[in-house]
C-alpha cells in the first residue's frame, strides 16, 4: 500500500514545497532544467525538507531516464546493472540516497562514467558534504543546500494531503500541533496527518488524537551524524555568547537524545577554552556536577547539569589562557625555539632558586635566548586576571 507522502511526491519543480532559492523562478537548478543542461549534483539538508523530492522533479521534467540507488543498501552487482542501464540509453541519472555512505568499491565504478557524461549523478544526503563526502565525489558534483522549511510550508503541504483523505475534518489546533510536532520535517508531518486520519472512526482529527500519536517533537539530531554535532555546537556557542536561554534549550536538546556522554566532553572543553581564567573555579564545579548527574543518572541528572550550564552561560569569558599555548605552540612548529638558558638547565649552579628570596621571586631569564622578548600571554580585562595580574606585580616589587 502507498503511503501518502509518496503519493504526494511532486512530478515537476512547480510542486516542490519551499526550496525556492533553487527550484524557483530563474534560480539555479530551474534554469539548468529548462536549459536541458543537467550537471551532478549534491542534496544536502535535514531529513523531510525536499531533497528527494526535487531530485525525482528534476529527472522527470528534464525527460531523461533515471534510476534510484542507496549508498547503503544496492550493491556493487546493482551498480553495474545501472550503468550497464545508462551504457544502452547513452545518459542516465542516477538518484543516489546516503551519498555519504559510498564505499570506494562502488565510487571507482561511477567516477569514469560520471567524468564522461554517461551518468548524471544526484546524490542526497542529511550530512554535511565538505566533511563527509569523498573529495573525489565531491570535486565532480555542484553542491546545493537547501533550507528548512518554514510553518507556512509545512501547513502548505499538510493542505495539500488533505485533500487525498476523503472526508478529513482537522481542527486547527490539531493542524498547528502536527506542524509543530514534526519541527520542519514535511514527510513526518504528512505521515502524522496519515496516521491521525485513519485512527479515528469518523475522521476527526482533534488534538487529543495527534497527542495520543505523538506528543514530543521530531527534531534532527541524530548522535551518529552532523545534526548531533550542530547541536554541540549550538551549546557551545550559545555559552561562549553568555546566552543563557539558548544554552538550555541546546542542553534540552541534548538530553532528549541521552548522550550524557557528548554532554560532558563538550561542557569540559567549554569550561577551559570559554571561560578559562576569568572564572577557573568552573571547571571543579562541572567536575562535580558531571559526577552527580552520573549518580542519579537521567531524568535527573538534567538537575545538576542545567545549573552548571546556567552557570557558565553567565560567567565572565577569556580565552587567554589557550590561546597563549597556542601561540607557543605554533612557534615551537616553526622552529622558533633555540637553547635553554644556561642557568635552567639540568643541575646548573647558575640557577637561582626563587624561594630563596622575597615574595619567591627573582628576575631571570627563562626563556631562549631567540625568543626571549615573546609574550603569549595576553591578559582579557575580567576580575580574576586583573587580580592575578596585580598580584604577580606586587610579587616582583612592581607598583
Amino acid at each position: 500500500m502507498e503511503i501518502l507522502a509518496d503519493k504526494l511526491r511532486p512530478q515537476s519543480l512547480d510542486e516542490i514545497i519551499g526550496q525556492q532559492h533553487l527550484v524557483g523562478p530563474n534560480k539555479i537548478i530551474r534554469n539548468l532544467v529548462e536549459n536541458d543542461h543537467l550537471v551532478s549534483m549534491i542534496l544536502y539538508g535535514k531529513p523531510g525538507i525536499g531533497k528527494t523530492s526535487i531530485a525525482c522533479a528534476i529527472a522527470k521534467e528534464i525527460n531523461k531516464p533515471y534510476r534510484m540507488l542507496n549508498a547503503t543498501i544496492n550493491n556493487k552487482q546493482d551498480f553495474d546493472i545501472v550503468i550497464e542501464e545508462a551504457k544502452m540509453h547513452g545518459e542516465m541519472i542516477i538518484i543516489m540516497d546516503e551519498i555519504h555512505r559510498l564505499n570506494k568499491d562502488k565510487q571507482d565504478l561511477l567516477l569514469p562514467y560520471i567524468e564522461n557524461g554517461l551518468i548524471i549523478l544526484i546524490g542526497m544526503t542529511t550530512s554535511n558534504p565538505y566533511y563527509k563526502i569523498n573529495p573525489a565525489i565531491r570535486s565532480r558534483c555542484q553542491i546545493f543546500e537547501l533550507k528548512e522549511l518554514s510553518n507556512e510550508d509545512i501547513k502548505k503541504g499538510l493542505e495539500k494531503a488533505s485533500k487525498y483523505l476523503k472526508g478529513i475534518k482537522i481542527d486547527n489546533d490539531a493542524l498547528n500541533a502536527i506542524i509543530r510536532l514534526s519541527s520542519g520535517d514535511l514527510r513526518s508531518a504528512i505521515n502524522l496527518l496519515e496516521i491521525a486520519y485513519y485512527g479515528t472512526k469518523d475522521k476527526h482529527v482533534t488534538l487529543e488524537t495527534v497527542e495520543n500519536i505523538n506528543s514530543k517533537a521530531i527534531f534532527f539530531s541524530d548522535a551518529n551524524e552532523d545534526g548531533h554535532y550542530d547541536v554541540l555546537s549550538g551549546l557551545q556557542k550559545s555559552i561562549r555568547g553568555s546566552d543563557v536561554n539558548a544554552s538550555l534549550h541546546y542542553l534540552a536538546r541534548l538530553i532528549i537524545t541521552g548522550d550524557l556522554d557528548s554532554i560532558y566532553r563538550r561542557l569540559s572543553v567549554i569550561a577551559y577554552e570559554d571561560i578559562g581564567l576569568a572564572n577557573p573555579s568552573i571547571g571543579p564545579k562541572l567536575m562535580a556536577a558531571i559526577h552527580a548527574s552520573e549518580l542519579v543518572g537521567l531524568p535527573e541528572a538534567r538537575i545538576p547539569l542545567g545549573t552548571i550550564v546556567t552557570e557558565m552561560a553567565l560567567s565572565p569569558k577569556s580565552n587567554s589562557a589557550h590561546t597563549a599555548l597556542d601561540e607557543a605552540l605554533a612557534d615551537i612548529e616553526k622552529g622558533n625555539t633555540g637553547n635553554l638558558p644556561k642557568h635552567i638547565q639540568t643541575n646548573s649552579p647558575l640557577y637561582k632558586y626563587p624561594h630563596d628570596y622575597p615574595n619567591a621571586w627573582i628576575k631571570q631569564q627563562y626563556l631562549p635566548d631567540k625568543i626571549k622578548n615573546r609574550i603569549y600571554y595576553k591578559p582579557k580585562n575580567n576580575k580574576y586576571e586583573v587580580n592575578l595580574n596585580k598580584l604577580h606585580s606586587e610579587m616582583k616589587g612592581e607598583k
